[in-house]
């Protein structure tokens, strides 16, 4: 069985930092590209990164270009959303995933 499960969310100010983590299993996760998707309170999902198999490859939406960075551990089946320079605006459910399954997700509150 696939499952996809995050962490690492939480609240924090403007400016702050956070790091996902989503740890992959029941699949072989350094065959797949993995994204990170969000969705904010009453809007659709926003993609918001993805990353190929090998991890040599990177893409982003303008909206979080150059404050945050998606990596990969294929040793330890996991990806990750280094989230830097927050704004209120990303105040979402972010979720990891593999084809069109995403996790359960985990809350990014940005809020003074």
């Amino acid at each position: 069985e696939v499952q996809l499960v995050e962490s690492g969310g939480g609240l924090v100010q403007p400016g702050g930092s956070l790091r996902l983590s989503c740890a992959a299993s029941g699949f072989t996760f350094s065959n797949y590209t993995m994204m990170w998707v969000r969705q904010a309170p009453g809007k659709g999902l926003e993609w918001v990164s993805n990353i190929n198999s090998r991890g040599t490859i990177t893409n982003y939406a303008d909206s979080v270009k150059g404050r945050f960075t998606i990596s990969r551990d294929n040793a330890k089946n996991t990806l990750y959303l280094q989230l830097n320079s927050l704004k209120t605006e990303d105040t979402a459910m972010y979720y990891c995933v593999k084809d069109s399954l995403k996790g359960q997700g985990t809350q990014v509150t940005v809020s003074s």
